[in-house]
This record gives C-alpha cells, sequence and structure tokens, in this order.
C-alpha cells in the first residue's frame, strides 16, 4: 500500500461493478481508483446513470463490488462480514439521502437519538437535543415528520448524521427533494457542521455550485473517471 492510501480515510482500489440481466452484462463501473483525506470535502458528479449513486452505496458497503475493494481507515471494507460492515457504518459513517429517510413513526429527537441508542450512548437524548438545536430546530423536538416541511426534515436528517460525529459523512442529492433557497441553506449547514467536526464529506450533486464548494470533484462518465 503506499504512502498516499496509508494515510487516506477512504481508499477506492480498482472497483469494477457489472450486473447481468436479460440484455446481458451491464458494466456500471470500471476500475474505479482513488483516495480521500481526513476532513477533505469531495463531490462526485456526472451525468444520470453514470454510477455515481452506486459508487456511493459501494464506498458505504452497501453494495459489494464485481472486484477490487474499499478501505476505510485502513480496514478493508469487504474482508467484513455483513454484520461486521454493518457495525463499521454504525461507527465511522453519516448518511445524508435526497429524501430524508426519517422514520414516520418516531419524532424528530427520537430519530436522531436512534443511531445513538444503537451505539449504546448513556447520554442520546442529551446529544440527540444539542445537535437539533445546532441545525436550529429546538422547537420541534417532538414533531412528526409528516407535519414538518422539507427543509425541516433535511436538517433533522443532518443531526441523525452529525450526531454520532462521524468520520465520514456520504450525501446522495442532498437538496434533489428542496427548493433552491431552502437547498441553499441546507448546504450551508452541512459545510459548517463538516468544518465544526472535522469529518470527510463525500456528496454526490448535479448541482455544479454545490460541487464548486468542495475542495475538489470527482468526475464520472459512463462508469468510468474522467482523468
Amino acid at each position: 500500500m503506499s504512502l498516499a492510501a496509508s494515510t487516506a480515510i477512504i481508499s477506492v482500489e480498482h472497483v469494477s461493478k457489472s450486473v447481468v440481466d436479460s440484455t446481458g452484462e451491464l458494466e456500471i463501473l470500471r476500475d474505479i481508483d482513488f483516495t480521500l483525506a481526513p476532513q477533505e470535502t469531495v463531490a462526485i458528479v456526472g451525468a444520470s446513470g453514470s454510477g455515481k449513486s452506486t459508487l456511493l452505496s459501494i464506498m458505504a458497503g452497501l453494495d459489494t463490488p464485481t472486484s477490487g475493494t474499499v478501505r476505510l481507515a485502513g480496514q478493508d471494507v469487504f474482508a467484513l462480514s455483513e454484520d461486521g460492515r454493518a457495525a463499521l457504518r454504525a461507527q465511522q459513517i453519516g448518511f445524508v439521502f435526497q429524501s430524508f429517510q426519517l422514520l414516520g413513526n418516531l419524532t424528530a429527537l427520537e430519530n436522531v437519538m436512534l443511531p445513538l441508542e444503537l451505539a449504546g450512548h448513556a447520554h442520546a437524548r442529551q446529544l440527540a437535543t444539542e445537535m437539533l438545536t445546532r441545525v436550529g430546530l429546538s422547537a420541534r423536538l417532538g414533531h412528526y415528520p409528516r407535519v414538518m416541511s422539507g427543509g425541516e426534515q433535511q436538517r433533522v436528517a443532518l443531526a441523525r448524521a452529525f450526531v454520532v460525529r462521524p468520520a465520514v459523512l456520504l450525501a446522495d442529492e442532498p437538496t434533489g427533494s428542496l427548493d433552491f433557497a431552502t437547498g441553499d441553506k441546507v448546504m450551508a449547514l452541512m459545510f459548517e457542521l463538516n468544518r465544526e467536526l472535522g469529518t470527510t464529506l463525500v456528496l454526490v450533486t448535479h448541482d455544479q455550485a454545490i460541487a464548486a464548494r468542495c475542495h475538489r470533484r470527482i468526475t464520472v462518465e459512463a462508469g468510468c473517471l474522467r482523468r
């Protein structure tokens, strides 16, 4: 392993992904190879269908590559069992999705408490309350997602992602369901939290203005990195 790879928080190592359907084999990703440094902010950009979201899922260990691997803080993600990958995600990775992915039967506070409780934190309620206050939702702790705006729901999702202080935050089109003004406020908050907590941020986006706010961008074209 190179020095750069050994000091990386994430190493994506010659990852390829293919699936077989009724028309034959479809190559989604081909020989993707890059490293990310601790606290780096990176935008993954490309046209719809280029393989961006599949790459993000593989980086999280949610999808498996056909070949190659991903290392998180030096750990080979795909050398672990499914349970091992889930434990690693719980300890090291936060997620923010376009569709928020909040649990509708839980309040904002309960949604943010959930990853803390799963990790066995003794002060889950206090930590969740503090994080929701940080994102401007101290008056919405007891509200359910159905009575919250899209921007409020995404702020709950940000609080849930950051409350465990992950080494890496993965975001898939985090403003895709929001209007421009709301999306801009959410992204400003995401970058603020990222700086405060020293997280490595990786986000998939079509928005070139958002990509320009990152330290660098990685462009995926037809399953390959554009060099």
